[in-house]
Parts: C-alpha cells; structure tokens; sequence
C-alpha cells in the first residue's frame, strides 16, 4: 500500500464578495489530490481537498517540499500499525521534516490541505464517512447522525440596501437556519448599527446572530463597535481587531460583556494556546474559537489543539472550524464541536455542502458517504477528478 502521486492545482474563486476588509476578486485556492495504489471498483482511490477560502492557493511549497518528503519516504513508514491504511500523523511528520519552529502560516495551509486529502483516503479506504472515522479515534465513538450549523451572510455590495440586506437574511432564514452571521466594518458605525438592528428584528423566537468585522479594526474603532453591540445581545462579535493582538483583544474582551470569537487566522496550537492565555476569552462567557483545520496543519494536530483547549477547560461546544465546507462539517461532526458555519451561494464551486444537503431548524443531516464527500457537489468534484486524471 503506498501514495503513488500528489498533485495540485490552482482555482480562482471566481467572487465578487466583499467584507469590510477585502474582496475575493484575486483569490485562488489549492485543490490536491491524494493518489494511492488502493482499487475500489476498478479505480485507485483517492483523496481530496482544498485550501478553505480566505487565502491563496500555495501549491509551490507544495512542490518544493511536502509532496517529495511523502513520495520519497519509504511506503512502509506512512501506513498504520495494523499496515492496512495510511496513518495521517506519519504522513504529517513525514511532511514537516527539516521544518525550522515558528512561521506556521508559511507551510501550515500546504500541510494541512494535504493532509486533509489523506484523510479523505483513509475514511474510504475503510468505506465510512470521514466523520464516522475521526469519531471513533477523537470522540469516544460517539457518531452524529446531524451538525448544527449557522449561515454566513451579510455582505457589502455596492448600492446594497438594508431591503437587500432584509431580503438576503430571510432567504437563508426560509432555508432553515435559526442563527445568522453579517459582516460590519464596512460602513460608518451608525449605518453598520442600523444593519444590525434590522437584521435582528426579523429573527424569529429563538434565532441568533453573530457579526464578524474580518480584523478590520484599530483599537479605537474596535471599542466604539464594542459599546455600540452590546445592546443588541449577539451571539458573538467576530475578529474585532488584528488576530494576534493579543492585548487589544483582551481589552475589547474587558469593555464588552457579550461573547467574542477568532481563531480562523491562528495556524498554530501554539498560537492558539497564546489566544487563551492573553486574549481575554473565556469559556464562561461563551467565547468562540474558530480554527480552520486545512488552514492549520490538517485534522491529526487540530487533535492536539484540542488536547490543549481541554487542558484549559474549554468545552468542544464553544469550538466552531472555520470554513463552510464539506471539509469543516465533517470535522465539526467528527469531533462532537459546537457546530459548522455554512455559506451558500457564495465562493463559487467551493462554497457550501453536498447537493442533495437538507438543513431542518438549524441542522445538518450528515452523509453516508465515504470520505469527505466531495463527490456529492458535482461541480466541485468536476475539478477534482480532472486533477487525478
């Protein structure tokens, strides 16, 4: 048994959205495939994934480094200890050989997206869904049959009103989610306040919302927000400044007594031990932590992350994975986490969940798939199975 290939590819997005920090126009993603000796119905199988969104494709380290250290290593070395499939965490030693410490965010996106591909092989490999597997190595066997999930939205558009804005949140209300996240920081406070207002006010009984400002603000600009949020009584007030200014951060978390979130831009356990300890967050106010686990190494040390957010006695409910992916709802459900984020509609191919996905107030029921489930978003997996040939 062994990898016979990795390849990579580079995709734009193809989206005109815009937050209050950045647009999508010029991003691109990696999207990796997996390649192995293992036949299934006279196919070799392979594993997939891509890169989140949010960053730009990086398949030069890819083929600078981490792909040669994989193919080079002897096969017998990558496999599990029963010898009948890979072993991920082999895979990702393999892959971080020579690696010097610090200066995650270099390499941790390449590492990461491939090693979420093995894991995508792994899981069919032992026919189960992916989630079905990292339940029974991570979460005491405890399989979930549904995820909660929330819906990203709210974002600016030239000549956007707050009808638009109305309209666009109702859709996704109509669809079945009960929470809604919206973007701020992309207009004047009282206008971004009046957004806020209004989106609340067609919340139906027990609906959430969340606001995400994308680490638009200075210190300043971040407490006007925080005081001017308070009332609305969010379910958390995401990025609010710089992702690793710790100090500011803990001192939004001192004038705002609603719950925060961030995470998604942290790649390191190390990293995300620092949010922890001098962020200001904490579990009992219901702070949220969102790491994107391809972003950050891959799922084997999203594992030790969150060995080291338990040694801190924060709850897996308070985790949601960054992302609005097959990726992320897998290992949101794998893992027994908070829930998984969902963007419909947006990011192109690689926005949202399966096809034949059905949420019913607020949850997601979860494939039988093998694997990450790629295979059930047919445009997606249309440039997948191009790049394995």
């Amino acid at each position: 048994m062994r990898i016979v290939d990795i390849r990579e590819t580079a995709v734009p997005l193809k989206s005109t959205l815009t937050n209050s920090g950045f647009n999508f126009s010029e991003m691109t993603t990696s999207v990796v495939a997996v390649i192995t000796d293992v036949m299934r119905g006279g196919k070799p199988v392979t594993g997939f994934a891509f890169n989140s969104t949010g960053r730009y494709a990086c398949g030069a380290q890819m083929r600078a480094r981490f792909i040669p250290r994989v193919l080079k290593a002897p096969p017998e070395t990558l496999l599990n200890d029963a010898g009948d499939n890979f072993a991920p965490e082999k895979i990702l030693a393999a892959m971080m050989t020579n690696e010097k410490s610090g200066g995650h965010s270099e390499r941790s996106i390449g590492i990461g997206t491939i090693e979420v591909a093995v894991w995508d092989a792994v899981a069919k490999i032992a026919d189960k869904p992916l989630h079905t597997v990292l339940a029974e190595r991570y979460n005491g066997g405890k399989i979930a049959d549904k995820v909660f999930c929330y819906v990203g939205g709210g974002w600016y558009a030239p000549g956007k009103t707050t009808q638009d804005l109305l309209d666009e949140m109702q859709t996704h209300l109509d669809a079945g989610y009960t929470m809604l996240k919206m973007k701020v920081g992309g207009m004047p406070l009282k206008d971004d306040l009046a957004r806020v207002e209004a989106v609340k006010a067609i919340l139906p009984k027990g609906g959430a919302l969340a606001v995400d400002a994308n680490c638009k603000f200075g210190r300043d600009e971040a407490l006007d927000y925080a005081r001017g949020l308070r009332p609305f009584g969010l379910r958390w007030f995401e990025e609010p400044c710089d992702p690793l200014d710790y100090a500011l951060l803990a001192e939004i978390a001192g004038n705002y007594d609603a719950p925060l979130s961030t995470g998604e831009n942290l790649y390191s356990t190390q990293d995300v031990e620092n949010l922890v300890r001098f962020g200001g967050l904490t579990p009992a106010r219901r702070d949220v932590i969102q790491v994107d686990p391809p972003q950050a190494y891959g799922i084997v040390q999203y594992a030790r992350t969150l060995d080291m957010l338990a040694r801190h006695q924060w709850p897996r409910s308070l985790l949601f994975p960054h992302g609005g992916n097959q990726m992320s709802l897998a290992i949101a459900a794998g893992f027994g986490l908070g829930g998984a984020e969902s963007y419909p509609g947006v990011f192109g191919d690689f926005g949202g969940f399966a096809d034949d996905a059905r949420l019913e107030n607020g949850y997601l029921k979860l494939s039988d798939r093998p694997g990450i489930g790629f295979e059930g978003q047919a445009r997606l997996y249309r440039i997948m199975k191009e790049l394995a040939g």
